[in-house]
């Protein structure tokens, strides 16, 4: 004998609260550029974001624009300001920037002042923030809505 399991229409909703890719937005079809990898960085949550946009990220050599950028940043990686004000040239207006740093008490610890002052100098506003994985912390920068409605 078969059983049937019913199918809830909310998988979608749960999968939004589970997967930090799908909480921070990143859809189907999407061209997502990668800036700062290294040893260090969360698999699962890279895995995660590919499977959202069902595709592969893409490095620092991609010669086109891209729809949102993740930037894994660490204290000793140098400017922040800098590094956002460059990762605002690798994505469509209206874009988003995903910046991850390591949380509290891990090495390479971004303070969350640093973050603010850093994204506000580069023209961005932070959106959302969220715990991405076990050493991970993710703000969720875009640029502001003003920029978006010259389009």
């Amino acid at each position: 004998m078969i059983r049937r399991q019913p199918v809830s229409a909310t998988a979608d909703h749960a999968e939004e609260r589970t997967n930090p890719a799908v909480r921070l937005g990143f859809q189907p079809g999407q061209v997502v550029q990668e800036i700062g990898y290294d040893d260090d960085v969360d698999q699962e949550l890279r895995e995660a974001i590919e499977g959202a946009v069902e595709g592969e990220l893409v490095d620092e050599d991609y010669e086109d624009v891209a729809d949102a950028v993740v930037l894994w940043f660490r204290d000793d990686d140098g400017d922040l300001t800098d590094a956002l004000v460059d990762a605002t040239t690798y994505i469509e207006e209206g874009g988003a920037i995903l910046l991850l740093t390591p949380k509290t008490g891990r090495s390479g610890y971004v303070e969350a002042s640093d973050i603010s002052e850093a994204a506000t100098t580069a023209g961005l506003t932070a959106s959302k923030s969220v715990s991405v994985g076990k050493d991970w912390s993710g703000s969720r920068l875009a640029t502001p809505k003003a920029a978006k409605s010259k389009r």
